[in-house]
Formats: C-alpha cells, structure tokens, sequence
C-alpha cells in the first residue's frame, strides 16, 4: 500500500535524522502542509470568535455554547460516514479537497456576519469541512506509509498542523497587540482583519491539495478461480432506496464485526478518557479564574502549540520502535497530572508550566493513538476506522463539557479537573489491562 521509493531512507547522516525521516512518502510532507497551513488559518479566528460573539454581535453565553455544541456534533457524525464512504469510494483525495474547501468558503461568512445566526452557519461550515476531511485525510496518510514507519509519520503530520496552530495564535496575537493595544475588548475591525487574513493561508492548503496530494490504488488479490476471496461488495448497478442510502455507506453488522476485539477496547478506552477530556476553553476559564490576562493567555497558548509541535514528531518515531501503547498510556497519564494541577493551583505562576505539560500530553497522544488504529483496524477499513475513533471522541465531547459546567457551577472551579482526572486514571488501567496490539499489518 505504502510507496517503496519514498519510504527508502537514507544510511548516511545522523542517527536521530534517519529516525526522524525514513518512511516520510510525498503524501505524508504534502498533507502536512495542508493541515499547517489550515491551522494558521482556523487558529487565528477559533479563541476570538467567542469574544466576537459576546464584545461585538452581544450573543448571551447560552448561545455561544449552543454555536459550539452544534458545530462539533455536526463534526463528530460526518467523521464518521465520511470515513466509511472514503473506503467504498476509494476517493480519499477527493473527500479531503472538498472538506478543506468547505472550510475556507464557511470562513468567508465572517465577514458578512451582523448576527450570532451568521457566525453559527460559519462554524457549522468550518466542521463541516472537518468532519469530511479528517477520517479519508488520516487513512491517506496510513495509505502512503509503511506499517513499520505510520508513527513517525503521524508524528510528522501532527508536529507540522500544531506548527500552524502555534503561527496561528501568534499571528492573532501581533493583530490584537497592534491594532488594539491594551485593550480587553474585541472590536469589529480587527476580527475583520483577522478574518482576511485567515483565508490566505487556507487557499494556500487547497492548492498544496491540488499540486500535492494523490491517491494511493489499492492492491486487490486477484485469483484465478471461480470463488475469489474478496469482501463482500454491492452491485454497483443495484438500485438502492433513499432508506437504505445510510446502510450502505456506514455498513452492515458484518463488517463491523471485522474490526478485531483490541481496536473495540481501544474505542472504550477512548470513550472513558474523553468523558473527562472537557472543553480546553475550561482551562482558559481557568487560567484567568487563577489571574492570567487575555494577552497572557494567548502567548501561553503559543507555548502549549509549540511544545506540541516540538514533541510530536520524536513521539511518533520513538513509538515505531517501543510500541504505541505504553506512549498512550503515558500521556494519558500526563493528562491526568495536568488537571490535578489545575484543580490544586492557587496562583497565575502556576499555568504556564501546566499549559506546556498539556502540550506535551497532546504531542505523545494525538498523533501515537491514529497510528495505533491504523495498526488495528482492516486495510480496507482504515478510514472507517479513523471515522469510528473522532465519533467517538467527538460524542463524548458534549456530555464532557455539560458535566464539567455543572460540576464547575455547583460545586467550585477545581471539580471539574479532578473528575477529568479521575476518568483519564481509570482510562489507563482499562487500556493496559485490555489492548493487546498484535503484529502491525
């Protein structure tokens, strides 16, 4: 599945480089500047537009999570069909071209936005775009990639979207620094800028799709007698009812059940860890709960991204070689120090040394857990198994968020981090105890 001539590294050089470079195909580099350029894009816009909401168009706070809510559920359901659709159609490139794409044209609304409903069909769209893009675009990169390299190129793919987010943020920061000083509030000009601004890098990752990006064909055994063993397919000629239109394209039980028992754990592992995994907007409520200017929080923001970016891809090629799960595992556990500290922190002093210890469970997570399913899930199934993984993630997200509003409200500021806490310990007992990743395929 992987290209043989790009996945040739090097003998000459440093150690550490070879480490860093062997296996990185032409796809992997290619969609790492599509998700670098795009994250300069979103990371500009995704921490003002709440504060546009509430300085500029006066939405209430109630409808500011609602924008939120409906714009990450819209996410979490199209990663998966799209996941699902990506290995019937063998289309991957063209699924990822226009979920990129989407999000660009649902950034233009911004600037036409007089009312909260504008802004909530700009976030819809934005998500949109993600949750079409996200499952076929981490199936690509597992396409491209032998089994023995998808850490370090998951490492890669995720050091280069977190450089974006760090450029993002900092860009973001140098607009409101020049064009708004000192002040607290955000006016309608500089969001306007920063919106303009924003779409020049997401052209950039559209075209980088279009110069850069290729499918991989698939290999499919051919044999020369009568009972081929192939799975099962629908007659392409085969009429199908709009009823059974989502059927088709998500699957029957029978497939499901080729996903073998270790990805399903993994899944549930997933889910417990993510019941805990609040919204990070908690942790910037936090942050300026504990002191910490709107400025501050910004440039601590560019440390947690760079941290990430940094990490990141040294975690993907040190889990080729040790294996994904213990790295998983201690993240996880990272995770759960990180929000013990933000439940005990009595001071601002505190936060920036906890924001880069986030980053650093980011870094060792995100991109050691996609290779990980890549390692578990069928060949034929990857994007549907990627599609499985952000739903899953993404549904847990809602109900993490409502309980760690409530616990913030009815009981203090602290709760919610012990009870993410909590769920991310329990997460790593149920992990270590259950996934058993056999041989990579």
């Amino acid at each position: 599945m992987a290209s043989t001539s790009a996945s040739q590294s090097p003998e000459s050089g440093p150690r550490w480089r070879r480490a860093l470079t062997r296996g990185i195909t032409r796809n992997v580099v290619a969609l790492g500047f599509v998700s670098l350029f795009t994250d300069i894009s979103s990371e500009m816009l995704v921490y003002l537009i709440p504060l546009y909401l509430a300085n500029v168009l006066l939405a209430p706070v109630a409808v500011i999570g609602l924008i939120e809510g409906v714009a990450e559920s819209t996410a979490s359901v199209l990663k998966l069909v799209s996941g699902a659709l990506s290995d019937r159609l063998s289309r991957r490139r063209l699924l990822v071209g226009i979920g990129y794409g989407t999000s660009v044209a649902a950034k233009g609304l911004y600037l036409v936005a007089v009312a909260w409903p504008v802004v909530l069909l700009g976030r819809v769209g934005d998500r949109f775009g993600k949750g079409i893009r996200t499952s076929p675009r981490d199936a690509l990169i597992a396409d491209s990639t032998a089994p023995e390299n998808r850490g370090v190129a998951y490492g890669l793919h995720r050091a280069m979207d977190t450089t974006g987010a760090f450029a993002g943020v900092l860009v973001a920061a140098a607009v409101i620094w020049a064009t708004e000083g000192d002040a607290t509030r955000l006016t309608s000009d500089t969001f306007r800028i920063l919106v303009l601004l924003a779409l020049v890098p997401g052209v950039l990752a559209i075209a980088t799709i279009v110069v850069g990006v290729r499918d991989v064909p698939r290999h499919t055994p051919v044999s020369a007698g009568p009972a081929a063993p192939s799975a099962p397919t629908v007659p392409t000629a085969a009429p199908v009812s709009i009823w059974g239109l989502p059927r088709k394209i998500v699957g029957d039980s029978a497939m499901w059940r080729r996903f073998p028992r270790p990805f399903w754990l993994f899944m549930l592992a997933n889910a417990l860890f993510t019941l805990g995994n609040s919204s990070d907007a908690f942790l910037a409520l936090r942050s300026q709960d504990l002191g910490l200017t709107l400025l501050a929080l910004l440039l601590t923001i560019v440390a947690f991204n760079a941290t990430n970016a940094v990490v990141a891809w040294p975690a993907g090629a040190l889990s080729d070689r040790i294996g994904r799960r213990g790295l998983i595992a201690l993240a996880w556990l990272i995770y759960a120090a990180c929000y013990a500290g933000f439940a005990v922190a009595s001071s601002a002093v505190w936060v920036v040394p906890l924001w880069i210890a986030y980053g650093t469970y980011y870094a060792l997570s995100e991109g050691v857990g996609k290779a990980l399913v890549a390692d578990l899930a069928p060949t034929e199934l990857r994007a549907t198994a990627f599609g499985i993984l952000n739903a899953v993630q993404g549904t847990m997200i809602l109900p993490a968020s409502v309980i760690a509003g409530i616990l913030w409200t009815a009981i203090a500021p602290p709760a919610p981090f012990w009870f993410g806490s909590a769920c991310a310990a329990a997460a790593v007992v149920l992990l270590l105890a259950t996934v058993h990743p056999g041989p990579r395929k």
